[in-house]
């Protein structure tokens, strides 16, 4: 491994080293006119909120909450579809995903289902007095 990078060129890793550095230093330079722009940008809407936050704190709570609301109906109303297209692929044959699963659980449930049944009747009987038994 060490030999394929001594057979590179010197001026290849020159040049992939300035590359980084470039993009890199420009990226920083970018980085920091946001942060000054961000700045001097909330230094000046500052009065702006502290005159306006009578009306703007309500309006802003009140379009949170109506955008909350919109999107958790619109996630909901896609989660019902969803829930109720797989339920239609599973009971029309069409083996969603997921229904393999499904189908063991039920079969282990319905297994110990049984076993609880017949453990109850073995209980009932052996605890049932010899002259109350029912006919």
């Amino acid at each position: 491994m060490a030999d394929i990078r001594q057979q590179r060129p010197l001026s290849h890793q020159v040049v992939k080293a300035a590359t980084a550095v470039t993009a890199g230093g420009s990226l920083l330079v970018l980085s920091g006119l946001i942060l000054a722009g961000t700045v001097i940008a909330l230094a000046l809407a500052t009065p702006l909120l502290v005159i306006f936050s009578p009306v703007l704190v309500p309006a802003g709570i009140t379009v949170f909450l109506l955008v909350t609301g919109f999107l958790s109906s619109g996630g909901f109303g896609v989660a019902a579809l969803s829930v109720l297209s797989w339920i239609y692929r599973y009971v029309t044959g069409k083996n969603p995903p997921g229904a393999d699963q499904l189908d063991r659980a039920r079969q282990k449930l319905a297994l110990k289902a049984r076993e609880m049944k017949d453990r109850a009747e073995q209980y009932g009987q052996q605890n049932i007095p010899a002259g109350s038994q029912q006919h």
